[in-house]
C-alpha cells in the first residue's frame, strides 16, 4: 500500500486520529462520544453544564431570531459582526483594562481554538522555539508543531501552587526563542497567576523582544485571586496577543464564537489572512453571543455552581488516602495529584471501566501532568450528578489495587 503519510508534515504523520489505533483524548476521535452511549459520565469534556439544557432564553430567542433572518445562511464579513465587535470593546474597557478599537482591534473568529491557532501562525516559523508554561493546554503545544516550531516546556512547581517562574523561563531562553505561550488561568491547574509574576513575565517578554501569546478562555470565573490581563500591563499590548472565547464562561460552546484582540500593527496581518485561514464566523451564532454580552446576568447562576462544586470536589478528593487536590483558582476544573498511587494513564482506564467515569490523563498536559488527573466539575445541571460521579471515583481510588500502586 502507497504510504501517504511519507508526503506529510512531521507533525501530521506522526498524529492519531483514533481511525487505525485507540486514542483516549477526549477531543480526537469519536470514541469519547461511544462512552457516553454507554452510560459512562463524562467528566473530562470542558463544555458547560454538557450535556443538559444550559442556554438562557434570552440568547435562545436572539438565536431563534438571527436563524430566521434573511441573513441567516450568508456570511459576515470574516472580521466579525461590527455591534459585536462594539460590545466586545465595552466588555474590554470594563473587565480587562483595554481600550480598543473595534475596527482595528478585534478579529472575530469561529471558536477560542481556531484563534489560537491564528494568533501564533504568524509568528511561529520552523526552527522557532516557543516557551510554553507546563502542565498546558495541549493545543498550546500542537499549534507550534504544526506550524514546524519546536515547543519548549517550562515545567511549573505545584510546590509554589504551578505559578510562573522567571527564573525557570530565563534557563529555556535561546537565540531561537520566539514567543510564549501562556493559558490564564491556567488549563489543567486552574492558577490564575498573580500580578507581580505576570509583571515580570512582561518584563522578561520585552527584555528578550517576545511575543506573547495568552489563551484567556477560562478568564470568567476567578475565586480568591485577581484576575490580569497581561495585555494591559505597561508596554504590552503591542506585543501581546490574547484569544477570548465565549465557550466557558457563558457555555456557548456548541456556537463556536471566539475573538482575537492585538495592536492594529498585528491585526492588520490578521484581517488580511482572515478569509484564507479561519474564514468567516456563523452570522446566527455572533447575533446570540451579542445577546449574551448585553444579559450576562445569567452567568451568575454558573458562576455560584462552580463555587459550590470545587469545594464539594475537594471535600470528597481529598478524602482519600494518596489523593490530593488543590481548591481550584477558577473555571470549573480539578486538578488531582494521585501519583502516590500510580500510573495516570492506567487510573484513568481503571474510573471508566470500575465507575463508569471517565477523566482526563494528566499526562496529556506536558511535562509536570503525568500522576495526575483532569476532572471536569462544570458537566451536567445538576450538583448532584456531579457529586455522585465524584464519590464513585473516590470510592475507587480507595481501594485502587496494591498491585497496580507505586512501590
Amino acid at each position: 500500500m502507497w504510504d501517504v503519510r511519507s508526503k506529510m508534515t512531521p507533525a501530521f504523520a506522526s498524529a492519531e486520529g483514533g481511525l487505525f489505533s485507540s486514542v483516549e483524548k477526549a477531543d480526537v476521535g469519536d470514541s469519547y462520544q461511544t462512552l457516553a452511549e454507554n452510560g459512562v459520565a463524562l467528566m473530562g469534556w470542558a463544555d458547560p453544564f454538557m450535556p443538559d439544557r444550559s442556554m438562557p432564553p434570552v440568547v435562545e430567542n436572539a438565536w431563534l431570531d438571527a436563524v430566521r433572518a434573511e441573513s441567516a445562511p450568508h456570511y459576515t464579513a470574516p472580521i466579525g459582526n461590527p455591534s459585536l465587535k462594539r460590545a466586545i470593546a465595552r466588555k474590554l474597557s470594563r473587565i480587562n483594562g483595554l481600550e480598543v478599537d473595534p475596527q482595528r482591534n478585534i478579529l472575530i473568529t469561529p471558536g477560542s481554538d481556531s484563534g489560537l491557532y491564528f494568533a501564533l501562525l504568524p509568528f511561529v516559523n520552523p526552527g522557532d522555539e516557543v516557551l510554553i508554561p507546563s502542565p498546558s493546554y495541549p493545543n498550546n503545544t500542537l499549534d507550534v508543531r504544526i506550524m514546524g516550531g519546536m515547543p519548549v516546556p517550562v515545567e511549573l512547581d505545584p510546590a509554589r501552587g504551578y505559578e510562573l517562574d522567571i527564573d525557570a523561563l530565563e534557563q529555556k531562553t535561546t537565540p531561537r526563542t520566539k514567543a510564549v505561550v501562556l493559558t490564564h488561568p491556567n488549563n489543567p491547574t486552574t492558577t490564575v497567576y498573580s500580578r507581580n509574576a505576570l509583571e515580570q513575565l512582561a518584563q522578561f517578554v520585552c527584555r528578550h523582544d517576545l511575543i506573547l501569546v495568552v489563551d484567556q478562555a477560562f478568564e470568567d470565573f476567578t475565586f480568591d485571586n485577581e484576575m490580569v490581563t497581561p495585555a494591559s500591563l505597561p508596554g504590552m499590548f503591542e506585543r501581546t496577543v490574547t484569544v477570548f472565547s465565549f465557550s466557558k464562561g457563558m457555555g456557548l460552546s456548541g456556537l463556536r464564537v471566539g475573538y482575537i484582540v492585538c495592536d492594529d500593527h498585528i491585526m492588520d496581518a490578521l484581517y488580511a489572512n482572515a478569509v484564507a485561514v479561519i474564514g468567516a464566523t456563523s452570522t446566527s451564532a455572533q447575533a446570540a453571543v451579542l445577546a449574551a454580552l448585553e444579559h450576562p446576568e445569567f452567568m451568575k447562576e454558573f458562576e455560584a455552581a462552580y463555587d459550590r462544586r470545587r469545594h464539594i470536589a475537594c471535600r470528597i478528593l481529598n478524602s482519600v488516602p494518596g489523593v490530593h487536590m488543590d481548591m481550584p483558582q477558577s473555571g470549573f476544573l480539578g486538578w488531582i495529584d494521585v501519583s502516590d498511587l500510580g500510573d495516570s494513564s492506567d487510573i484513568v482506564a481503571y474510573l471508566v471501566e470500575h465507575t463508569g467515569v471517565s477523566v482526563n490523563d494528566g499526562a496529556n498536559y506536558g511535562p509536570g501532568g503525568e500522576g495526575h488527573l483532569r476532572v471536569v466539575l462544570g458537566v451536567y445541571r445538576s450538583d448532584e450528578h456531579v457529586e455522585d460521579a465524584l464519590t464513585r471515583m473516590a470510592d475507587a481510588l480507595r481501594t485502587y489495587p496494591a498491585e497496580r500502586r507505586r512501590p
